[in-house]
């Protein structure tokens, strides 16, 4: 599903609804993970070059909380299909109270990520504020996609108390959130804007995006958009019945938006009437790559994968670059002095690699800590964001996620992932680890799982089997599923378009009190195992050390040791650990765990026995017997169980 384009990826996903169903992406993974044979051992840890774990990056594990910022407080259940902010409700930046902040950092989160902070297209009228009214043609659901952005330097009027002044709430939260120990990201969205980006906040000798474009011409280097000269926008043929505001009288809703010329879609698409399921609300933005692929800008050297930021800071500072290089520079670093920690960037690979080495090392310089965070598919391009890109993480989807979730659904075979560890074991600590978030269908929908309990052991390898950042999606830890049809979309996933309450999440946030008061004694089971895990993965030496897989070696060597069943050993000179999960969902087994004799070297046992300990529910009476330099331990393991077992 991917064009090359020169040495861009020109990434054309087909979407179901745009962002609502993503093409199933597992044709995209290499040969190695068809692999089912006997995979070799592998040990990795995390070290080597700067832009694996340095000085300068967390010393142990990073936990992101993903939190829909305007669906997380709103206690309205109505849930109306395609209701308005008066019938549905909408969350605030102040629904975040200590309390709140207090409890997701009990949870065991160190980054706070809040999704949908930026100004971005939504209909409700706020123009007394001087906001103009975005139109409903080219605006996804009532509330909006977070993803079509509208002025970078501001923020979503719904979430303020106060429009007038959101952004002093929103720096409020950010103070908050940082009282609280926990650390911010926000989401930029390089590819693409609202198709009506208007800001109203720019600083000074700031401009808009496109305002001095030469829109007679299709191309110029320091033109900010594509355009389509002679032809003007046409509204897509609507699709399936859809209708904006779901056929509700808007004056605005007329099947017409005024751009001429036309400019580029935001995936791509050069049609002056892009498909329905285009990112029509968006427009593609121009980093100086010509229409025919080719770069208008200066290369990277090959050495510079092994360069630091520093030095990619100094390569730029004498550089003539393309002016959306410059204007999205400029929106990070403001928001990065406004107090924010880091940020998540929507669809990178989709802009050019010399972009992110320009834009993350001027990030570097102004907060070597800053966390950044990429959205990428591309296994094959994982090196050349990390290395080049000076990215921290990307996300580990098409490799780890695509298999686990096959794995959850009774379909894949725990076979699949040694392979997986060992072609990501020079770069691990960059790839971060997931379950759920607001692109995905919830854990406990029928499309994925039914049954959150599933889930949890895909959720402890996850966040154990590498020196990665760990994350989960707000309602993740009660189990919420993602029912109802909000309007734009379909059930699964959460809404990101639409005014919605999250019942479960409702029930722990118990009308603000946001102690669980309503949870079912299934939910708080569940929260309590996330908060368990999260909170010993922050603890663990052991989870920034060492690895060594054990699945291999036991389908070749144990009796009764499934396909079903993932096992491995993390170790540091403080903690030595033995992690197995079980993904059966019915049948208890009883084997005996072998340890080969290059693990028992390694951890220097001598023939003995050892007791070992349970980390997740602290259960006792598991031993360790090492005999004749190799090691057993007999384990009578439940359906979907995991044990997390620390040598005492």
């Amino acid at each position: 599903m991917f064009e090359l384009a020169g040495n861009v990826f020109l990434v054309n996903f087909v979407f179901y609804n745009s962002r609502i169903s993503p093409v199933n992406l597992n044709a995209m993974k290499t040969f190695k993970l068809m692999m089912l044979g006997l995979i070799p051992i592998v040990l990795f840890s995390c070290n080597g070059n700067e832009n694996s774990k340095t000085k300068n990056m967390e010393e142990k594990k990073v936990v992101v909380y993903q939190v829909f910022t305007r669906l997380f407080g709103n206690t309205v259940i109505t849930n109306k299909p395609w209701g308005t902010i008066e019938e549905n409700g909408v969350g605030k930046f102040n629904d975040f109270t200590d309390k709140a902040l207090e409890e997701i950092k009990a949870l065991g989160v160190t980054h706070m990520w809040y999704t949908g902070v930026p100004h971005h297209a939504l209909i409700h009228d706020y123009s007394v504020f001087g906001i103009s009214n975005d139109d409903p043609d080219v605006v996804k659901g009532r509330a909006g996609s977070p993803y079509a952005v509208k002025d970078y330097y501001n923020v979503n009027p719904d979430l303020a108390v106060d429009p007038a002044k959101r952004l002093e709430e929103f720096k409020a939260l950010v103070d908050r959130t940082h009282k609280h120990g926990m650390k911010v990201i926000i989401d930029i969205v390089p590819n693409h804007v609202a198709r009506g980006y208007h800001s109203v906040s720019n600083p000074e000798g700031t401009e808009d995006f496109g305002a001095s474009d030469d829109k007679l011409v299709e191309y110029a280097r320091d033109n900010n958009f594509y355009y389509i000269p002679g032809q003007p926008f046409k509204v897509p043929e609507p699709r399936d019945g859809y209708k904006p505001l779901g056929g509700e009288n808007h004056p605005m809703a007329d099947g017409r938006f005024d751009e001429n010329p036309a400019k580029w879609t935001g995936n791509g698409s050069r049609l002056a009437q892009p498909d329905f399921y285009d990112w029509y609300e968006t427009v593609k933005i121009n980093y100086g790559v010509r229409p025919d692929g080719s770069y208008d800008f200066d290369s990277l050297p090959d050495d510079f994968a092994n360069k630091s930021s520093a030095d990619h800071f100094a390569f730029w500072k004498d550089k003539v670059v393309p002016d959306s290089w410059v204007k999205f520079r400029d929106i990070a670093l403001y928001w990065i002095n406004f107090g924010v920690d880091g940020f998540r960037y929507d669809m990178a690979e989709m802009v050019p690699v010399e972009f992110w080495s320009y834009m993350n090392s001027s990030i570097k310089q102004a907060n070597p800590d800053a966390f950044l965070l990429a959205e990428v598919y591309n296994p094959a391009q994982y090196r050349n964001y990390i290395l080049k890109g000076k990215m921290d993480y990307l996300y580990d989807k098409v490799d780890l996620y695509d298999t686990l979730k096959h794995i959850i659904q009774g379909h894949g075979s725990a076979d699949n992932l040694p392979a997986i560890f060992e072609g990501q074991a020079d770069i691990e600590h960059h790839l971060l680890h997931f379950l759920e978030n607001h692109d995905e269908q919830r854990l406990p929908s029928p499309e994925f799982a039914g049954n959150a309990i599933k889930g949890k052991p895909a959720m402890v390898l996850s966040a154990t089997v590498t020196s990665s950042p760990t994350m989960i999606y707000f309602g993740q830890e009660v189990g919420e599923p993602g029912e109802g049809n909000a309007g734009f979309g379909s059930a699964s996933r959460t809404t990101i378009f639409d005014y919605w309450g999250v019942p479960a999440h409702q029930r722990w946030m118990n009308g603000g009190t946001f102690d669980g008061g309503k949870l079912t004694n299934e939910e708080k089971s569940l929260r309590d195992f996330y908060k368990r895990l999260l909170n010993f993965t922050l603890s663990s030496p052991a989870l920034m050390g060492k690895y060594q897989e054990l699945h291999s070696y036991n389908r070749a060597n144990t009796v009764g040791y499934y396909d079903k069943c993932f096992s491995f050993a993390r170790w540091s000179d403080e903690e030595k650990l033995i992690v197995i999960v079980n993904f059966k969902d019915s049948i208890t087994d009883v084997y005996e765990l072998q340890l080969p004799a290059a693990l028992i070297q390694e951890w220097k046992l001598k023939d003995g026995k050892y007791k070992l300990k349970d980390q997740l529910y602290q259960q006792a009476g598991f031993e360790l017997i090492v005999a004749n330099g190799t090691g057993k331990v007999k384990l009578e393991i439940e359906p979907l169980e995991s044990f997390i077992l620390s040598l005492e």
